[in-house]
C-alpha cells in the first residue's frame, strides 16, 4: 500500500513537473513569428542617431533601433526585427544583420550587456571580438566607411502611433495591410529588402511554424554554413550607401 502512495505521489510531481516546463517553454514564443519580451503600450520616441540613418528610442529600456524601415532590436545576444514598433518580431541571423545598423555606437544602446563594458563610447560594439573569426571573415569592413556619404534616413512611420493598446495589429497580414496604406516607404538596404519581403503578406514565404526564444542560437549554428553565398546581401545597395549626404535633420518634427 505505501509503494503504491509511494508511486502516486511520485507521478504527480513528475506530472507537475511537466506542466510548469510546458509553462515555461511557452513564454516568449509568438506566432508567426518570435516574441522577445518586449512589451510597448505605444509608439516609441525615435531621435536621429547623428551621422547615422538610424533611430533609436531613448525611452525605451531595450536596444531599441530604426533602420531603413524596420525595427532592430539587440536582446540576449540576438537581433530580432519586425515592422511594427511591438512586433511580432523575426530573429536575424547575425552575418546578415545591416551595416549601419551594426556600426551604431555602443552610447546608444540602452542596456548594453555586460562585454560591452570597456568598449569606447563613439565607436560600434566590437563585433568581431564578440561573434569571432568566421563572422568577422563574412563581414569583413563592417566598420569601415566612408562617414561623408551614407544614406538618407528612412521617414519614421509616425501613422502607427494611431495603433496601440486593443487597436495594434498583432497579425502580420494586417499589419502588411495597413502598411501598404499609410507608409509607402520600401527598404532600399539589401539586406533590409531580402528580410522584409520574406515576412508574411509581402510576397514572402510562410513564417516558419511557431519559435520561441531558446530556437535562435540553434538557428545561428543550423544557417551558418549557408551564409557564405550571401554576401551581396551582407552590403547595402551602391545607389543606397554613394552620393547621399546626410542630414541629421531628416524626419525631425515627427515625434513631438
Amino acid at each position: 500500500m505505501k509503494n503504491i502512495r509511494y508511486g502516486l505521489l511520485v507521478l504527480a510531481l513528475l506530472l507537475s513537473f511537466l506542466a510548469s516546463a510546458e509553462a515555461q517553454v511557452s513564454i516568449g514564443i509568438g506566432l508567426p513569428n518570435v516574441s522577445i519580451g518586449i512589451n510597448l503600450p505605444m509608439y516609441p520616441a525615435l531621435r536621429p542617431v547623428p551621422g547615422y540613418p538610424v533611430y533609436y528610442a531613448p525611452e525605451v529600456d531595450g536596444n531599441y533601433f530604426f533602420y531603413d524601415g524596420m525595427y532592430w532590436v539587440y536582446q540576449e545576444d540576438n537581433w530580432y526585427a519586425s515592422s511594427w514598433y511591438n512586433g511580432p518580431w523575426s530573429y536575424v541571423e547575425p552575418t546578415v544583420v545591416p551595416l549601419f545598423v551594426l556600426r551604431v555606437p555602443v552610447r546608444y544602446y540602452r542596456q548594453p550587456p555586460p562585454y560591452f563594458r570597456g568598449w569606447h563610447a563613439n565607436a560600434p560594439p566590437r563585433w568581431g571580438q564578440h561573434w569571432g573569426q568566421g563572422w568577422e571573415q563574412q563581414r569583413r569592413g563592417w566598420d569601415k566607411w566612408n562617414r561623408r556619404s551614407v544614406p538618407a534616413r528612412a521617414p519614421r512611420p509616425v501613422y502607427q502611433r494611431h495603433y496601440s493598446g486593443d487597436r495594434y495589429p498583432h497579425q502580420v497580414e494586417q499589419q502588411y495591410n495597413v502598411r501598404s496604406q499609410k507608409y509607402r516607404y520600401q527598404p532600399r538596404d539589401r539586406a533590409v529588402r531580402q528580410h522584409f519581403q520574406q515576412q508574411p503578406g509581402q510576397g514572402g514565404r510562410p513564417a516558419p511554424a511557431q519559435r520561441g526564444r531558446q530556437d535562435a542560437p540553434q538557428m545561428r549554428d543550423q544557417q551558418q554554413h549557408n551564409q557564405q553565398d550571401r554576401g551581396d546581401s551582407q552590403r547595402p545597395d551602391r545607389d543606397n550607401g554613394k552620393g547621399h549626404k546626410n542630414n541629421d535633420d531628416h524626419g525631425r518634427g515627427h515625434d513631438r
